[in-house]
Order: structure tokens, then sequence, then C-alpha cells
């Protein structure tokens, strides 16, 4: 790769994942500049900076070829493979969120659904039952779950004594407002 990633650049090809992503799932198989620049209201020109700052993607006259471009921005993002994940909690949100595709298309696969309440174990959610979360260790080692985002919460539940519930919360916060920032979303 000929180009260090900044931060700019970074967001900037996020954008366009987003968009390819849309692309692919309207059927499409190939897309120009100009057609992610009416979706993100990035110029052109950049967008083609961008790119081929990392490689030729592209061709003149014909455009991106979507399949290959989402795999090439996916390999400079580092956001390419499965990357396993338990989902706490078996509620309303936590049925909508094991249900949703979206995780999938990013390379997040829920390999586990756990919950507190025993009455919701045994419980069907998409193709996976819902567990105790007693069984959470368990669940981890044989689904080889990735468990930074567990620690980082468990970390921040005990330096503010707090519930595992409110120091996710704070943490999904704080990521949200750093990305917003980086993205460039608000001045």
């Amino acid at each position: 790769m000929a180009e260090r990633l900044t931060v700019g650049v970074a967001a900037r090809l996020s954008r366009y994942l987003q968009v390819l992503t849309q692309a692919k799932k309207m059927g499409k198989d190939r897309i120009s500049s100009q057609e992610i620049s009416d979706y993100t209201n990035i110029n052109a020109t950049q967008i083609r900076r961008d790119l081929s700052g990392f490689g030729k993607f592209g061709k003149r006259g014909v455009g991106y070829n979507i399949d290959s471009l989402l795999g090439e921005i996916r390999k400079i993002l580092r956001t390419q493979g499965q990357h396993n994940i338990a989902l706490v909690g078996a509620g309303r949100l936590g049925q909508a969120i094991a249900s949703s595709p979206i995780f999938a298309e990013h390379g997040i696969n829920i390999a586990a659904v756990l919950d507190i309440d025993p009455e919701k174990t045994g419980e069907a959610i998409g193709n996976l039952a819902v567990q105790p979360y007693a069984n959470l260790r368990e669940a981890v080692r044989e689904n080889n779950i990735i468990t930074r985002a567990f620690s980082e919460t468990w970390e921040t539940r005990t330096s503010h004594s707090t519930s595992m519930r409110m120091a996710a919360y704070g943490l999904a916060v704080q990521r949200v407002a750093e990305a917003t920032t980086t993205r460039g979303l608000y001045p």
C-alpha cells in the first residue's frame, strides 16, 4: 500500500464502503466516482485521489467493480475477516440486534446470545438459542469470541462503581462521539 492511512482518508474510505455496500445490495456491479460522490458529498476528484493512493482500482469511463473495490477498501481499513461477538441481553433490543443483517455485512458474527433472565434461556433468536449469562466464559472459549470490548466494559464498571449496563452505555456514547468527530459530522 503506497499511502499512509490518515484519519481523514480512513473516514472517507469508511463512507465509500457504506455506499458500495448499498450499491451491491441494489444489484449493481459497477460504480463511478461521480456516483459515489453523489451519495457522500465528497468531490469525485477527491475520491479518485483517495483510491489511487492505494493502487489502481478503476478504469476511466467504466468505473469501479464494486466487489473488487469493497474487498480492497476492507483490506486497507483492516475490516476484512469475520469477528465473533457475544450479545449480552436477549430483550427487545438484543433481539433486534441479533436479527439485523448489518453486522454480518461488516464482518461481525453474533456467535452467542446470553441473558441473566432464566425465562429467556433456550429461547430462539435467529439461529441461536439464548444461553444463561453464567455460560459467558464457556461461550467465549467455544466460539472464539473477541473479548476486548467486554474487558473494557468490566474495567469501566469497576473504576466507576457502576453496573455493566451503564458502563457499556457510557463506552458506547464515548465511541459514537469519537466516530462523529473523526468523520467530521460535527464542527
